[in-house]
């Protein structure tokens, strides 16, 4: 089979996901341990019969509803490459735009702490961005550090402190800036059960009172742990702007404000502390 003969193939059997041909490009370039532009260079090599049966087998994969980050076992995010298994959320695109704000927040030497950091995507990618600033990321869940610690070793940020911590609980100093993508979905929302989450740790998902409560806690408790006038910014769902922006201001933040995502859907509201 030759290699545009596969994509083909590939795209008819993916009918039902939205980026089936993405999805068919990137798993055949795995398979053959190579870039993606080289399927549109080379259209007409062929796959050994071992490259056609591992394809076989990765799209039977996605076809069954498996994330494409979890077959290939990386993911990108902020232009690096971040090591991706089910422990953990898939780092997505539109977090870049929480990495983008805390950017706009931070001076090259900023203290920053990332609450919930999964992959490290977050934290990972601020550190490459600010060489000098001290930067922490923390998980409650072991898995999470390990993979956190894996990343950070694999893109040469070991500089950046990685531990497990139920949100502040190891967390002893302040920070100029705090950022979190915490679980921000109602535990009945309907959309679980559809798509790459179904996949996903459920607990990286979803929080109770229609998912606000891990918001308001990380609301309440930051304040002891954000220098004067330092910034609290949360990535939460596009329909819970409002509610955040309430919580914020009954916690004593001001300069309170909801950016939108790259989908102009609201999706970060930030917050400062009074000098």
């Amino acid at each position: 089979m030759r290699i545009d003969d596969a994509l083909v193939w590939a795209e008819y059997i993916l009918i039902n996901s939205d980026s089936a041909l993405l999805d068919a490009q990137v798993l055949l370039a795995f398979v053959l341990d190579k870039p993606t532009i080289y399927l549109m260079t080379w259209p007409e090599r062929d796959l050994t019969a071992q490259q056609k049966a591992n394809f076989e087998e990765l799209i039977e994969q996605r076809v069954n509803g498996q994330p494409v980050a979890h077959l290939t076992g990386e993911r990108e995010f902020w232009s690096l490459p971040f090591k991706v298994n089910a422990s953990t959320l898939i780092p997505r695109p539109d977090t870049e735009r929480l990495v983008e704000l805390a950017l706009e927040k931070s001076s090259a030497q900023a203290h920053i702490l990332d609450l919930g950091t999964g992959t490290g995507a977050v934290i990972l990618a601020l550190a490459s961005e600010l060489p000098q600033a001290t930067c922490m990321g923390v998980d409650f869940s072991v898995d999470a550090v390990a993979l956190a610690c894996e990343n950070r070793k694999n893109l040469g940020l070991t500089r950046v402190v990685i531990k497990q911590s139920n949100w502040f609980k190891s967390v002893q100093e302040r920070f100029d800036v705090i950022v979190s993508n915490p679980p921000y979905i109602d535990p009945s929302d309907v959309h679980l059960k559809q798509g790459d989450v179904r996949f996903e740790p459920l607990s990286a998902l979803t929080a109770e009172e229609h998912g606000l409560a891990d918001i308001r806690l990380i609301c309440e408790q930051a304040k002891d742990y954000l220098t004067a006038g330092g910034c609290l910014l949360i990535e939460h769902g596009y329909d819970q702007s409002n509610s955040v922006q309430a919580i914020m201001l009954d916690n004593g933040f001001v300069q309170i404000k909801t950016e939108q995502d790259y989908g102009q859907n609201d999706r970060v509201t930030l917050g400062h502390l009074p000098l």
